[in-house]
């Protein structure tokens, strides 16, 4: 691979530039040593009040189906703390492809966990982030240096840090910008962070392959959850307004469906709903369009725009969510697209335009640089539908939802 500048970093005035000469999947040990030595973390802050959190923290354990993740003592406890979102919903299947669909608002047909990157003309919530200066950041357990590129550290032994579970990574338009790569930080800048009150408004934490279940069971990751999170939540500047959602990239039995067992904690939560449960259908979309409502920021025109959004937000708001039949759902797999595995010649060779115009749930628009990108283009699926589908491929066609608007009016869609 020809060589390229992959981190640019500013310490005192002075550049400081490390190269990448290397596969981008594995950089050499010696580059490896030259970044950590080199590359600082960058941990911006920012206080952007929002209507119903000012702080938003992002945890996602791995492959574990709703009753399993339910009957653990450790999780049951971190639910009686907050509120148990019974319907909620990851988006497709393996790991990767719902990662990425955390951060861009698309899977863009990602059916693996390959090496893959998504161009930079495709925008991410650190482009909707921008528009007010929300400080957003990742925690990486195990990352070696801030923005680490590689598949995976170290690059042989037991899993450890792995690329496919990293959502900013993905994407070109944080890779090229090297002040966006040093958002995406390890553990030990978490609790640096956490010590110097320096955390980010937004950030996205992703625990070990041994701590999230992945390599280890539910019982393992639901005690490290317990104990990595009962500390923070006694954390007054960690805890204060800050809502905090613990759930799972996908279940594990592909067959019965993709529930994930959710749960919202901090000092962010109505205490009136402390140890309730929440039937909302929501999906991992669905934080992407309620981080929108919370701040008044643009959507991405993709499958954010439609999501329903938290329930207690969407009363602050007015916005009225929708009621989904999931009977004739299928979030297990995901439709066509320009990262689908196999013979690209099958698939949608192009990347899927988004909406650039009309209403989405949130309520602020679309993002400027997404209409200034893609206004020559039709959207390519129905962005405002909340649950994905694709009419081409028959992907999840023939959903039913519907919602209850004033003076008795029903609105009543199905996907086709």
């Amino acid at each position: 691979m020809l060589c390229k500048q992959s981190l640019v970093t500013l310490l005192g005035g002075l550049a400081l530039t490390f190269a990448q000469t290397s596969s981008e999947q594995y950089p050499s040990q010696a580059e490896i040593e030259a970044a950590q030595a080199s590359v600082l973390p960058h941990s911006p802050v920012s206080n952007v009040r929002g209507l119903a959190f000012n702080r938003f923290v992002n945890i996602w354990l791995e492959n574990t189906d709703f009753e399993a993740a339910a009957n653990d003592p450790h999780l049951s406890k971190l639910a009686k703390k907050g509120l148990l979102l019974t319907n909620y919903f990851a988006v497709t299947h393996p790991s990767e492809p719902n990662y990425c669909a955390a951060a861009g608002g698309d899977t863009f047909g990602m059916d693996n966990d390959d090496f893959l990157q998504v161009p930079a003309n495709v925008s991410t919530i650190a482009d909707m982030f921008d528009v007010k200066n929300i400080a957003w950041g990742e925690y990486q357990e195990h990352l070696p240096y801030p923005g680490y590129q590689g598949f995976r550290y170290p690059e042989s032994g037991p899993n450890d840090y792995v690329r496919k579970h990293n959502p900013s990574i993905l994407y070109d338009s944080v890779t090229q910008d090297a002040t966006r790569l040093r958002q995406i930080k390890n553990f030990t800048t978490f609790y640096d962070d956490l010590k110097h009150h320096r955390l980010p408004q937004y950030s996205f934490v992703t625990p070990n392959m041994t701590n999230d279940a992945h390599d280890t069971n539910i019982t393992f990751a639901g005690a490290w959850s317990y104990k990595f999170l009962a500390e923070l939540l006694e954390n007054e500047y960690f805890t204060k307004d800050t809502l905090i959602l613990l759930t799972f990239d996908e279940n594990d039995t592909y067959e019965i469906g993709n529930n994930i067992y959710s749960i919202l904690l901090g000092g962010a939560v109505p205490k009136h709903l402390i140890g309730k449960k929440d039937d909302t259908f929501y999906t991992h979309y669905s934080i992407i369009a309620s981080l929108s409502a919370n701040w008044g920021l643009p959507s991405l025109g993709r499958w954010d725009c439609g999501a329903n959004i938290l329930s207690f937000l969407a009363e602050k708001i007015g916005y009225v969510n929708y009621e989904v039949d999931t009977s004739n759902m299928n979030l297990n797999e995901t439709y066509p697209g320009p990262l689908s595995s196999g013979d690209i010649s099958t698939f949608t060779p192009n990347w899927p335009a988004p909406l650039t115009r009309g209403a989405c749930s949130a309520g602020h628009g679309i993002l400027k640089v997404v209409q200034n990108t893609w206004k020559h283009l039709a959207a390519t699926y129905n962005y405002t539908s909340p649950v994905p589908y694709d009419a081409a491929s028959g992907y999840n066609v023939g959903v039913k939802y519907h919602r209850k608007l004033g003076r008795g009016r029903v609105e009543s869609h199905i996907t086709k």
